[in-house]
């Protein structure tokens, strides 16, 4: 089945008005939300950072239908897995059966100003995700538990609070390594839109494929979830001058690796034309155009759709998105 979700843009928007976006989406018929959990924006000027587990809490306490998770967070740098583990407890208790812990390796942007720590080699991000995912799951199926890992450590550590079927863990990737490793122990994998298709087709969802058949799964034991940028709007230059907000986007990733100040950020994005700043963006006003450009998407496997629109009156692209596109794609997909 397809499901239909919409991303709560955090870096965008402060904590109340994303609330009420993400209320109106599950009133319009949105299946998931999903929020990134970000301690610093990709902009400075209107940027804003809410603190996702204090975000999703109030959002689960004001919808009753859909799913919400994290798309992603980091719980190896900022966070100790076992705090991770509280309050992803916790929320399952307060919503069960609704909650996502999406996690990924992280950004600088993140990470650095909040700790001053020096950012680490892609080999140990993705080594501190691993031992971080498998002590959070020790310490939701497990009492009293003393670890000692190479980057963590607990003593007789317990999440008292807990439901019995705990949030499913999807993992984000962008690379091979990571890939195949959501496909050997996710319960899903995160990836978003708008780059080559020959990443998608020759490298992430080969390796997910990759890691299921090494760890002995079925194909269908991951659900294949993608952020898809898209930019909705009935005047077609208003949908092409939104995406400016989200220029960082189109940055390569050597622009922004390291780079982890906002304003710098903000001024390296905004020397970009609008027209690269659309590059990752689906921009049309018609909807068959969404759907034809949607559907390859979904012909490779994904099945789990978000969408991100990057304009400031999100109410308007929920309606017409929900009114316009979301039917066409069940009609022809579900």
């Amino acid at each position: 089945m397809l499901k239909l979700g919409y991303k709560a843009s955090a870096e965008q928007f402060g904590p109340n008005e994303l609330l009420r976006f993400a209320v109106f989406a599950e009133q319009q018929g949105f299946d998931s939300v999903f929020i990134s959990d970000h301690f610093q924006p990709w902009r400075h000027t209107g940027g804003h950072a809410p603190f996702a587990f204090a975000w999703i809490g109030a959002l689960g306490a004001r919808t009753s239908r859909i799913a919400i998770g994290t798309s992603v967070l980091t719980p190896s740098f900022r966070y100790h897995p076992a705090i991770v583990a509280q309050a992803f407890g916790t929320l399952s208790v307060m919503f069960p059966g609704r909650v996502i812990l999406g996690v990924g390796t992280g950004e600088s942007l993140n990470e650095v100003p909040a700790t001053g720590m020096k950012w680490p080699e892609p080999r140990e991000r993705l080594a501190r995700l691993r031992e971080a995912v498998k002590l959070i799951r020790l310490l939701w199926s497990e009492e009293r538990v003393t670890f000692e890992g190479e980057f963590y450590r607990t003593q007789k550590a317990t999440i008292y609070d807990r439901s019995d079927d705990m949030p499913p863990i999807y993992i984000a990737g962008a690379g091979p390594m990571i890939s195949k490793y959501a496909g050997q122990v996710a319960d899903g994998f995160i990836c978003t839109s708008g780059k080559p298709p020959e990443l998608y087709r020759d490298t992430l969802l080969p390796n997910v494929a990759a890691g299921l058949q090494a760890a002995g799964r079925s194909a269908d034991a991951i659900e294949r979830m993608i952020e898809m940028k898209v930019s909705f709007d009935l005047d077609p230059r208003r949908a092409l001058e939104d995406t400016r907000f989200w220029a960082a986007l189109a940055l390569s990733a050597e622009d922004k690796m390291s780079v982890e100040d906002p304003l710098e950020m903000e001024r390296l994005a905004d020397a970009l034309p609008v027209e690269r700043a659309a590059k990752r963006w689906i921009v049309s006003a018609d909807p068959e155009e969404h759907v034809k450009r949607i559907r390859p998407y979904v012909e490779l496997g994904f099945r789990h759709l978000v969408f991100h629109a990057p304009g400031p009156d999100q109410e308007s692209f929920i309606r017409l998105y929900a009114e316009r596109v979301l039917p066409r794609l069940r009609e022809e997909f579900s």
